[in-house]
């Protein structure tokens, strides 16, 4: 199948089977990414789409998923922080250091360069993003480092990623309220009024009304930006791709009707599935079933660094003696991002916190990838 067409269709109709799959009890805690690529590596394992680079799989890493993360970070408006609260606010940036510190030590615990292989730094930048902010900086640092055409590299961390993500909302969900029962805290955070608990929150739903004009809109400015990013860094060579796109969606999003257009988050979800279907397309099952080692060397990785984050996030926040439920939705926000942060906050019975989940889980999107890069940069 050398031609374009069919191997889109294909592509589109797996994100159509997963979506479906996602629902069912069985495969929910898989989730749709994940299944989109084992689904897709399983056919380019099987012959069906090709294994190796095509000029459709380098439009889909030279334009999909630069789009996808340029309409998902519409939805970051900075003014909306002065809303979060202070103690929210600042446990997440406590948080957002431990993940960093976690990075490093971690690296450094399992020898990255030796354990992982060259593109290490890039791993470490790809978990500082993730942790700090959610999945679309680790997507986004992959993308400027590569690692998306590693298939098998970028597989197991996604899989060591999801496991995590997966066991830390199980473990924020209990931390905090046993730390409540041995060492109740005053409960801090915004009164519980009607706005914070209708809060629209962005990604909180895949389902969204577009209507034509903010359709037409999303894709001009998307276009528009991609094009000038690329214009910019042909200009400065030593500026990334994606910071500079990152930054130029950052800037848009702060203008209300802008950060208000509808359907960044169905076409931005979408675009990020085709992007991952390409992944799968990369990675060579043989010889992942023959690294397996590497998926427990990230595993060891990830949790190693995810428990310096909460000794130093919950540490913090005993000596300060902070609301646990706030310490712990503020780590939430870190590992998972808004929506976990969100659901947290939920399962904790705080609607009070649900509207400061929500806006330290959008800054994550906004730093994590920054500070991915940084960190990468700096191990490399």
């Amino acid at each position: 199948m050398s031609d374009a067409l069919p191997i889109l269709a294909l592509l589109f109709l797996n994100i159509v089977v997963c979506e479906w799959l996602s629902r069912k009890p069985l495969f929910r805690q898989l989730g749709t990414a994940l299944m989109v690529i084992i689904l897709t590596a399983i056919e380019a394992n099987l012959g069906l789409i090709p294994t190796t680079d095509t000029p459709l799989y380098d439009s889909i890493f030279g334009y999909v998923m630069p789009f996808a993360l340029f309409v998902l970070l519409l939805s970051v408006n900075l003014q909306d922080l002065r809303r979060a609260g202070l103690p929210m606010l600042t446990m997440f940036l406590i948080g957002s250091t431990g993940t960093i510190i976690g990075v490093v030590v971690s690296m450094w615990l399992f020898n990255g360069p030796e354990s992982i292989g060259p593109q290490f730094f890039a791993l470490a930048g790809m978990f500082t993003g993730t942790y700090i902010g959610g999945a679309l900086n680790f997507h986004a640092v992959a993308l400027h480092y590569g690692v998306a055409k590693s298939g098998n590299l970028f597989v197991a961390a996604t899989a060591a990623d999801n496991i995590m993500t997966a066991l830390w909302m199980i473990a924020t969900l209990a931390i905090p309220q046993f730390l409540a029962r041995r060492f109740p805290r005053p409960m801090v955070g915004l009164p519980p009024t009607g706005e914070a608990a209708s809060v629209e929150v962005p990604g909180q739903e895949d389902a969204e009304t577009l209507a034509p004009v903010d359709l037409a809109l999303l894709v001009a400015l998307s276009l528009g930006a991609i094009w000038l990013s690329k214009y910019l860094t042909s200009l400065l060579p030593q500026l990334p791709f994606v910071i500079v796109l990152t930054t130029i969606a950052l800037a848009l999003a702060q203008i209300r009707a802008v950060n208000r257009l509808r359907g960044g988050r169905l076409l931005g979800l979408t675009a990020i599935y085709l992007f991952l279907a390409v992944i799968g397309a990369y990675c060579d099952l043989a010889a992942f079933a023959r690294d397996g080692q590497l998926a427990i060397v990230l595993f060891g990785i990830i949790s190693t660094l995810v428990l310096i984050h909460a000794l130093i996030v919950f540490g913090i926040g005993a000596l300060f003696r902070q609301d646990w439920a706030v310490v712990g939705i503020a780590s939430q926000a870190n590992i998972g991002g808004a929506t976990s942060a969100l659901a947290l906050a939920r399962s904790l019975n705080r609607p009070d916190l649900q509207l400061s989940a929500v806006l330290v889980g959008s800054l994550g999107n906004a730093i994590g990838t920054y500070l991915g890069i940084l960190i990468a940069e700096l191990l490399r």
